[in-house]
């Protein structure tokens, strides 16, 4: 299984080289491209102001924040938490340049570009010329944006989330999902303890029916199929 962390943040600006600090980190845990209902939220306390531009992007207040945790407070846990997983982010740059200089700023290790997935990159390349921000994304694959109306880490984190498996295939990847539980159940059925029918049942679907049934499989899921794992339709060579 492929565990993968995907994780967003909310800053007072866009530097830290300059002085700006992490505010918000928000994680959620994606195993194949589904959530797995396991995240990591925490505030940090900047100790310094809280300029308007930001304010109005996130909403978090200087006396909101004041008396958070310290990044440094919270550190370890987030390691713990990402573990040794890919880490996917839109814009993945500049949420790496906080978290690493916040890590770092603490002593704890960077996480090396090399473990970072960048979303905004991918739309680029799926999507050239066009305007590929988060909200556009959302719109885009029709994700809905009810549940916010300011930006938040957490709540950024599973918007992404839902990006991000559309980038990687979206309803595709989850019909790929749903042949591997159909191969399961395909296989729980042949290990039945029923045995057969003493008396077996009409069938319900007429000839001509059963012949498209077995011409679309032929044609469209092929040696997929659960009827064809369960030896009730035979392939044509």
């Amino acid at each position: 299984m492929a565990r993968e962390i995907i994780l967003d943040t909310e800053t007072t600006g866009f530097d830290p080289k300059t002085g700006d600090r992490l505010v918000e980190i928000g994680c959620i845990e994606v195993v194949d491209f589904m959530p797995t209902g396991r995240s990591f939220h925490e505030y940090c306390d900047p100790l310094r102001d809280m300029p308007a531009e930001a304010q109005k992007v996130h909403g978090l207040s200087i006396e909101f924040l004041t008396g958070k945790p310290r990044f440094e407070a919270i550190a370890d846990k987030f390691l713990e938490f990402v573990g040794d997983s890919v880490v996917v982010a839109h814009n993945a740059a500049f949420d790496r340049s906080f978290v690493n200089f916040e890590l770092e700023k603490c002593g704890r290790p960077a996480l090396p570009e090399a473990r970072w997935v960048d979303t905004l990159a991918m739309a680029k390349k799926r999507f050239p010329g066009m305007y590929n921000s988060l909200d556009a994304l959302c719109k885009r694959y029709k994700i809905s944006l009810e549940s916010r109306d300011k930006h938040g880490a957490l709540i950024d984190a599973h918007l992404l989330a839902e990006v991000y498996l559309e980038l990687q295939g979206g309803k595709e990847r989850a019909l790929e999902l749903t042949a591997v539980v159909t191969e399961v159940m395909a296989g729980q059925l042949q290990a039945g303890a029923y045995g057969v029918r003493p008396r077996p049942l009409p069938p319900r679907s007429t000839e001509a029916e059963r012949a498209v049934h077995v011409e679309w499989i032929q044609s469209t899921l092929k040696d997929k199929a659960v009827w064809v794992k369960l030896g009730l339709v035979e392939l044509q060579s």
